[in-house]
């Protein structure tokens, strides 16, 4: 190759990796603050190594905003737990880093989780208000009727694909067929990534389940990393099936235990709209930038299966908007389009497409965010 040559390609990848760097950094600015600005919200917690300070807050009931400071040496998770249901959360917040997170919350005595899955978790009491009690009372179930039980359905018929994908994986490592337990673990995830949006609020299985070792004390030595990444581990990174039957055991039964589950769930209109809007800021904020199968290297197949399972509620709700408000729902169907578009171009999933992925998601999930103040009330 002649130098003027060799000296193009070097600027073309140099330019390259300066834009995704960029689009990170855009992005990163965008829903990330450092420790030192401040924010309008109703409380600020500092998340250290070991726990949240204050570790008891008390805040009157309503639209909340909570202001999370990341103080600690490792990324770290803040959720607001409801026994063991996930009410909201942030995850992936970096270190130095801040988030904020707005969440309507009811009277009552919550948990709230602190950093790594280990550390103790604080209190969040919620008081009595005449906000609380007004939103209470004007939320309607009628219109709702149809698409609660079609999700409920829809919820009934992936977790039975997800348990029958984790058998054949179970299958496939008892018979010592690494090619076959590979391509089932990739068979599995797609079902499940489809029920997230609701599965990940049941914070018990969703920690056996699809716990990260990132958020874990020892990481990928934690004998709290069980579950999909656990095999993904094995499987991609150590090239093992080494110890892997009784977490495949485990894998079916958990997932047996969260189709049932999820049929038990108290479904309601407010539960309803919150969870595309959420799980589209998840994937944003963390799941996008960050990656999650650091071993397989198959995020963009996770993230397909992912906009599949919002799909299937904004499909749900965006016919209540359009009598409401007809150019939301124009808007969430083309945010929607929008983000599939990006998912199914061809081009390689790497640093580029990611910072090109995330700001799309944000802007899905603001849209869908809309929903409740249109259709939630009467």
């Amino acid at each position: 190759m002649s130098d003027p040559s060799r000296r193009m390609l070097y600027v073309a990848i140099a330019a390259s990796g300066a834009l995704a760097a960029a689009g990170f950094a855009a992005f990163a600015i965008a829903t990330s603050r450092t420790a030192d600005n401040t924010t309008d919200a109703d409380r600020s917690v500092t998340v250290t190594a070991e726990t949240c300070q204050p570790n008891a807050i008390e805040v009157p009931g309503g639209l909340r905003t909570f202001e999370i400071i990341n103080t600690s040496d490792r990324p770290i998770e803040w959720e607001i737990l409801d026994g063991v249901m996930v009410v909201a959360e942030r995850e992936n917040i970096a270190p130095g880093f801040r988030q904020t997170m707005k969440v309507r919350l009811t009277p009552g005595t919550y948990a709230m989780t602190c950093g790594l899955l280990s550390n103790p978790r604080g209190t969040l009491t919620v008081l009595p208000s005449e906000e609380a009690a007004a939103a209470a009372g004007n939320v309607t179930l009628r219109s709702f009727l149809g698409p609660l039980s079609e999700y409920r359905v829809y919820l009934s018929m992936q977790g039975a694909a997800a348990i029958k994908a984790a058998e054949t994986l179970r299958d496939a490592i008892a018979a010592g067929d690494i090619d076959a337990a590979r391509a089932a673990w990739q068979a599995a995830r797609a079902p499940y990534r489809r029920i997230e949006p609701l599965a990940f609020r049941l914070s018990d299985l969703a920690n056996t389940i699809d716990p990260q070792a990132a958020f874990l004390e020892l990481r990928e030595d934690d004998p709290a990393f069980t579950g999909f990444h656990r095999i993904e581990y094995a499987l991609f990174d150590q090239n093992s099936l080494e110890g892997l039957q009784p977490v495949a055991d485990r894998l079916v039964a958990d997932l047996t235990t969260l189709r049932a589950r999820l049929h038990e769930v108290d479904m309601t209109p407010d539960l309803l709209m919150a969870l595309p809007a959420d799980m589209s800021r998840m994937l944003a904020e963390s799941r996008i930038p960050n990656g999650e199968d650091t071993y397989a290297a198959t995020d963009a197949a996770d993230l397909q299966a992912s906009l599949d399972g919002v799909e299937k509620l904004t499909g749900l709700l965006t016919p209540l908007t359009d009598p409401v408000d007809a150019p939301l729902a124009a808007d969430i169907r083309q945010a929607t389009d929008k983000a599939r578009a990006e998912l199914d171009s061809d081009a390689p999933f790497d640093a580029e497409a990611r910072a090109r992925l995330a700001p799309v998601f944000a802007g899905l999930a603001e849209t869908l965010g809309k929903l409740p103040a249109t259709i939630g009330v009467d």
